[in-house]
C-alpha cells in the first residue's frame, strides 16, 4: 500500500483513516514514520516490508510536498512514480492513498493518469520476453476512498488510452508509419467511434490548388494523404472548431537534407502533432461534448529524388499566396500552409494547429513547455488554462509582426524560411498568413514530444504532448453557452 503524506513542520500524527490503518497493524506505521523522521517533504519515501502475518505486505511512504501546493500534477507524477516501483517490487495488487486536492473527481482522475501513463511501456519492436512478464505487475490498482469516481476513472481511461495511441503512433518508424498508415489509423477511428471521415488523395489536393503540401510531398515514393476527420456530437454543437496536426512521417531535410548531428534519426516523430490529434479524437469521440471537432493531417514524407523540390522553388498555396522555398528542411510550415486554408473554409470558431516545428522554439523554452502564438487573445487563454488543468506546460510567445520582413521575397509572396534569430516566431508568422479572421492559435510542440529518459509519468520515447490539452480544451468549449 502507498500512502501520501503533505510536508509538516514536525512529526506527522495520524488521525482518522490513517489513525484506523496503524491501529490494524499494529501501530506499524506511526513507529516508523517516528523512526524515520519522516515529514513528507516532496521527493522522499520510504518503504517498508511488514510482518509475515499483516495483511498488507510492503507499505510505502510518500511525500507531497507543502499542502498549499500540491496540484493534479504532482498527484499525477506520484502515482507514476508509486506504480513504477510496485512494477520493480512485482507487487500483485497496489493500493493508493493520496489527500484530496480541489474535487473528489479531479483528485481521481489526476491520480489514475498518472498511474495509466506511469505504467504504459511500448515493448512493439523488443523481443526480450522478461520485459513483457514485468508488464504484467501490478495487476490491480485500488484507488482507496475513490471507489464511487466512476465516471473520472472512466474519463482518465479514456485520456490516457488516447495519449498512448499518440505515444505508439511517434515510436513506431518510418518504415512503419507513413501517410498511408495515418490514413488507416483515422478508418479505423472513423469506423470505431462513428466520426465522418474524408481522405483525399494527390488529384483531390491538386484540384484544390493545395501547391505547398503537394511540393513537399513530391519527391516521396508512398502517395500523400490529406486526411479530415469529424466527430459530430447528437446533440445541436455549441461550439464548431479545427485541430489540425501536422503529418510528415519522416523528415530528410530534401535537398537541404540533414546534416551529422541534426538528428535525422529521430525524424519519425515530425509526425508528433498529427499524433496528438488522433489521440484527442479518439478520446473526444468517446467523451461526447457538444462540439463539433474537425481533425485535419496533411500526411506526407519530405525526401529526396530526382522529383524533389529545389531549393529557390516557387510553391503557390490554395488561398493563391506564393512561396519561395529557399530552405526544404523548412518542409512542415508549407503542409500546415495550405490545411489552415482548408480548415477555415469550414467556417469555424477556431482553428489550433500543433506542429514539430522549429528547433528554435527548443531553444527557447527547453525541452518540457510547448510555445503558443494567437492572433486572438480568448483562444490563447482557454488553452493555456487547459493546458495548466491537463498538467502540461504552454508558454505564450509573441507575433511580432516586424519580424516578417525577413520573410519577404523577391520574386514570390514570401519565403519559407527568415533569419535564424527569431526563428520561431518567423516559423508562426508564416503560417498566419494562411488564416484569414479566424481566431487561430500555434502550438510548437517540438519540445515536449519525446523524452530520453523517464521522466514523471513519461517514458523514454514519445509522450503523447498534447492530448490532454486539447481534450481539455475541447471539453471546456462543450460547457459555453454562446
Amino acid at each position: 500500500m502507498a500512502i501520501g503524506f503533505c510536508q509538516s513542520d514536525q512529526t506527522i500524527i495520524l488521525d482518522n483513516a490513517y489513525a484506523s490503518l496503524d491501529q490494524r497493524l499494529g501501530g506499524t506505521l506511526q513507529d516508523v514514520i517516528q523512526e524515520a523522521d519522516f515529514q513528507g517533504k516532496t521527493g522522499t519515501s520510504l518503504i517498508v516490508r511488514l510482518a509475515p502475518h499483516s495483511p498488507i505486505r510492503k507499505l510505502m511512504l510518500i511525500g507531497l510536498g507543502e499542502a498549499d501546493q500540491l496540484d493534479g500534477e504532482i498527484l499525477r507524477r506520484t502515482a507514476a512514480a508509486v506504480a513504477r516501483s510496485a512494477r520493480r517490487e512485482k507487487v500483485n495488487t497496489l493500493a493508493l492513498h493520496f489527500p484530496q486536492w480541489q474535487s473528489p473527481s479531479q483528485t481521481t482522475q489526476a491520480i489514475a493518469e498518472g498511474v495509466y501513463l506511469g505504467l504504459h511501456q511500448d515493448h512493439r519492436f523488443k523481443s526480450d520476453p522478461e520485459a513483457a512478464k514485468l508488464a504484467e505487475y501490478p495487476q490491480t490498482v485500488q484507488l482507496m476512498g475513490m471507489e464511487h469516481q466512476i465516471t473520472s476513472l472512466n474519463q482518465a481511461d479514456i485520456i490516457s488510452r488516447g495519449v498512448i495511441l499518440a505515444r505508439e503512433l511517434v515510436n513506431a518508424p518510418a518504415n512503419i508509419v507513413s501517410s498511408l498508415t495515418l490514413a488507416e489509423t483515422a478508418q479505423n477511428l472513423a469506423a470505431t467511434y462513428g466520426m465522418g471521415l474524408k481522405i483525399l488523395d494527390e488529384a483531390d489536393c491538386r484540384d484544390l490548388g493545395m501547391g505547398a503540401f503537394l511540393g513537399v510531398a513530391q519527391a516521396s515514393d508512398i502517395p500523400p494523404k490529406f486526411i479530415h476527420l469529424t466527430y459530430r456530437p447528437s446533440t445541436p454543437a455549441c461550439k464548431k472548431i479545427a485541430i489540425i496536426g501536422k503529418g510528415l512521417t519522416f523528415d530528410s531535410g530534401g535537398l537541404n537534407i540533414k546534416g551529422a548531428g541534426s538528428g535525422i534519426e529521430m525524424m519519425k516523430t515530425d509526425m508528433s502533432g498529427a499524433a496528438a490529434v488522433f489521440g484527442a479524437a479518439q478520446a473526444i469521440a468517446q467523451l461526447h461534448p457538444k462540439v463539433e471537432v474537425h481533425f485535419i493531417v496533411a500526411a506526407t514524407e519530405n525526401m529526396i529524388s530526382g522529383n524533389a523540390l529545389h531549393p529557390g522553388d516557387i510553391l503557390t498555396a490554395s488561398n493563391g499566396k506564393t512561396i519561395e522555398v529557399n530552405n526544404t528542411d523548412a518542409e512542415g510550415r508549407l503542409t500546415l500552409a495550405d490545411a489552415l486554408v482548408y480548415a477555415e473554409k469550414l467556417s469555424v470558431d477556431a482553428i489550433v494547429d500543433l506542429a514539430t516545428l522549429t528547433g528554435a522554439c527548443i531553444v527557447a523554452l527547453g525541452e518540457t513547455i510547448a510555445g503558443i502564438w494567437s492572433n486572438d487573445e480568448a483562444l490563447a487563454s482557454q488553452l493555456t488554462n487547459a493546458a495548466a488543468t491537463a498538467g502540461e506546460k504552454l508558454w505564450a510567445m509573441p507575433l511580432e509582426e516586424k519580424y516578417f520582413d525577413g520573410l519577404k521575397s523577391i520574386v514570390a509572396d514570401m519565403k519559407n524560411t527568415g533569419p535564424r534569430p527569431g526563428g520561431a516566431i518567423t516559423a508562426a508568422l508564416f503560417l498566419k498568413q494562411f488564416i484569414d479572421s479566424t481566431p487561430w492559435a500555434h502550438l510548437d510542440v517540438a519540445g515536449p514530444v519525446w523524452t530520453d529518459k523517464e521522466d514523471g509519468y513519461n517514458n523514454p520515447g514519445g509522450t503523447g504532448f498534447a492530448v490532454r490539452t486539447l481534450v481539455q480544451w475541447v471539453l471546456d468549449r462543450s460547457l459555453d453557452q454562446a
